[in-house]
């Protein structure tokens, strides 16, 4: 159940951050053009898809046999594609909450800027 501040925040308009209505990021959202706001948004998600993107080619480089990471010749190649579409699709679907504290930071940056 939602308390009646987030619920009242979120009627707003106003975006909710660890739970509380986050009003610097609404005022920094207003200073900042619908194009910028979504270009923000794709580089934040794309910095989070690289940074699991090195986290999983790490936790991959010791696997060999059977499977997708399997040891052939060609695996190398393949096993980065797959890597790298995989931690794209853990980004899009949210990831660990790292885009949302870049998107933050970039928004507030373009705002002070404007």
């Amino acid at each position: 159940m939602m308390s009646p501040a987030i619920s009242a925040a979120l009627e707003a308009g106003v975006p909710v951050r660890n739970g509380r209505p986050d009003y610097t990021l609404a005022a920094a959202l207003k200073k900042v053009s619908p194009e910028t706001q979504a270009k923000a948004k794709t580089q934040a998600t794309e910095f989070e898809a690289m940074f699991l993107n090195a986290m999983v080619s790490q936790m991959s480089t010791g696997i060999d046999g059977e499977g997708p990471f399997g040891g052939t010749v060609g695996t190398g190649a393949w096993r980065s594609m797959l890597t790298d579409q995989y931690t794209r699709s853990i980004a899009k679907a949210g990831g660990l909450g790292i885009s949302t504290d870049v998107y933050r930071a970039l928004i507030l940056r373009q705002a002070g800027a404007s």
